[in-house]
Parts: C-alpha cells; structure tokens; sequence
C-alpha cells in the first residue's frame, strides 16, 4: 500500500519502533535496577553523586530516544505506511539490542557497572544476557514472518 507522499518503506516501521524498544529497555533498567532497587548506577567509577547525575543523563537520552520513535512512528501512521510486524519486530530487537548491549559492553567490556555488588554475579549475568537473547530471538521471528509476508504480496501483485 503506498502512502500520501511515497512508496511504503517498511523500514520506517522498523526503525521508529526500534527506537522505542530501546529507550523502554533503557527505562525498565533505569527505573528497576537504578532507582528502585539501588543495585547500581549508570557509571558505578566513581562517587555517588556521579552514579546519580550519570543514570539522569541516562534518563533524559532514554526519552529523547522514545520521543523520536513515537515522533516517527506518528509519521509512518499519518502516511498509511504502518506495518504493524515490522513495527514490533523493531520493538523487541531494539529492546534485546539494548539489553545485550548493556550487558556485555558495559558491564564486561567497559565495567561502567555491574548488574548488583557484593554476589555472585555469574547468575544475575546469565538471566540478563539470556532474557536479551529472548528478545532478540522473538524480533527475529518477526521479522523473518514480515519479511516472508512481504515477498509473498510482491509476487502476487
């Protein structure tokens, strides 16, 4: 289906949720695991009022981040353009994107933090990378399903 100004560019769904997937995974991390149980800050190298401005700055990219990809997703609406599968495909990559990352750059590779302090953290970094992998797996699937979906209309039309 072609849109007011253009061609439908899946893509654009992907992208806007995309976004949104990854500054919600921003938010549950910031929200849960900053804030409410305390485990650790953004940046944990240094005193706690540089933890503490860290996961603001945190906070306020994870918005701008959502607001853009609502922004866009709002855009892709008003054009007709909407692929729902794509758009969730983008949503939970995003998301496991974002938790993968955070679990291996971050804490492995740059040690700004750790999931939690003073435990065994073999634990809490396998339930954390699996669950990224989970969501990754499940965008996957998706997209792989739009895709298909996709190439099936092409050749009917």
């Amino acid at each position: 289906m072609a849109g007011p100004e253009g061609s439908l560019d899946p893509s654009r769904s992907f992208w806007s949720a995309f976004m949104i997937g990854v500054g919600i995974m921003a938010g549950v991390d910031t929200i849960i695991f900053h804030q409410l149980l305390g485990w650790h800050h953004f940046y944990d190298r240094a005193t706690p009022a540089m933890g503490l401005a860290s996961d603001g700055i945190l906070h306020a990219v994870e918005l701008v981040v959502i607001v853009a990809g609502f922004f866009l997703l709002a855009d892709v609406r008003r054009r007709n353009a909407f692929t729902p599968t794509r758009a969730w495909a983008g949503f939970f990559l995003g998301a496991g994107g974002f938790q993968l990352f955070d679990g291996l750059v971050n804490h492995k590779v740059l040690r700004l933090h750790q999931i939690r302090y003073g435990v065994d953290l073999l634990p809490y970094d396998v339930a954390w990378n699996v669950s990224a992998l989970m969501l990754l797996g499940v965008g996957a699937v998706l997209l792989k399903r739009a895709r298909g979906r996709e190439r099936s209309r092409a050749s009917t039309t």
